[in-house]
């Protein structure tokens, strides 16, 4: 069976630096790439002074969709030289709409196992690394795993995932499958690290820790804990001392580390993160 793969594209450099990672992440897997363009309409195409928005089928919309087209066409000429897996099949994409709402449609439509986007695109700001659209990616779609992929990475296996927890769980196999798959995948190393805020564990995170244990029986990995640091400070000090590869972990409601996607949390990770960050769903 095929993996499915939905990466969001605006023909950036940092949209192809994404599609690159994700065909090189599964670079011996059968997949199917399914890129998808939402297009704009130009303001100035419009015969109204008065800001209606266009119907579909309208002359805006034909001219915005036929210039996605030609682009369409360039990025894959440039994508081209980095497809080196005959059973990496590639579909195009072209719609309007918002784009949460576009990505949810597909997830939903072709059953997506992974969406894998860059993390800024044409007007992302020089200081900020993830940008609105990553943000609004990783937290509204929750069906599937959302893999963040910041430009000007060096595109290379992922041997060593570290994975922060406050061990609140309860963890789940199939949350954590797309983990440990792309760990196995690489023959890599899952890093579990706990950045701490009492000197002991309580007796639910202590039964957390030991469910988890048994989840990562089959994968290499090792346990970690800092302390006297704060959480953010704490996964980028471990990440650059060790030149680990990918940040991952489960974005639950109830947990601690799901602040890590709430304004200014995110951003402050964000200015610092180098890796990839996988965010892993609870895929019922």
């Amino acid at each position: 069976m095929k993996t499915k793969i939905l990466v969001p594209i605006d023909f950036s450099d940092n949209s192809l630096n994404a599609i690159r990672y994700a065909l090189a992440l599964y670079a011996d897997s059968a997949c199917t790439f399914y890129l998808m363009h939402i297009y704009q309409i130009d303001p100035f195409s419009m015969q109204t002074s008065a800001y209606i928005l266009p119907e579909k089928g309208e002359e805006p919309h034909d001219l915005a969709k036929r210039k996605a087209e030609g682009q369409f066409q360039e990025f894959l000429k440039d994508l081209q030289p980095y497809i080196k897996n005959p059973n990496h099949q590639l579909e195009t994409i072209i719609t309007y709409d918002l784009l949460v709402n576009s990505v949810k449609e597909l997830v939903a439509k072709q059953d997506i196992d992974m969406v894998v986007m860059g993390t800024k695109g044409k007007t992302g700001a020089a200081t900020a690394i993830f940008g609105t659209n990553a943000i609004n990616i990783m937290q509204g779609i929750i069906e599937c795993p959302v893999l963040a992929v910041p430009e000007n990475i060096e595109i290379k296996p992922p041997k060593e995932i570290v994975f922060p927890t406050d061990y609140e769980g309860p963890f789940k196999r199939r949350e954590l499958g797309y983990m440990i798959d792309i760990a196995q995948m690489h023959e890599g190393h899952i890093c579990v690290l706990h950045v701490k805020e009492s000197k002991e564990l309580t007796e639910n995170k202590l039964d957390c820790k030991a469910l988890l244990e048994s989840i990562l029986e089959d994968v290499d990995h090792s346990f970690h804990e800092l302390e006297g640091v704060g959480v953010q400070d704490g996964i980028n000090t471990f990440v650059n001392s060790r030149g680990s590869d990918m940040i991952a972990f489960t974005n639950q409601k109830q947990t601690f580390f799901s602040s890590i996607f709430s304004n200014p949390l995110v951003k402050k990770l964000g200015y610092h993160s180098k890796v990839p960050i996988l965010v892993l769903k609870n895929r019922k």
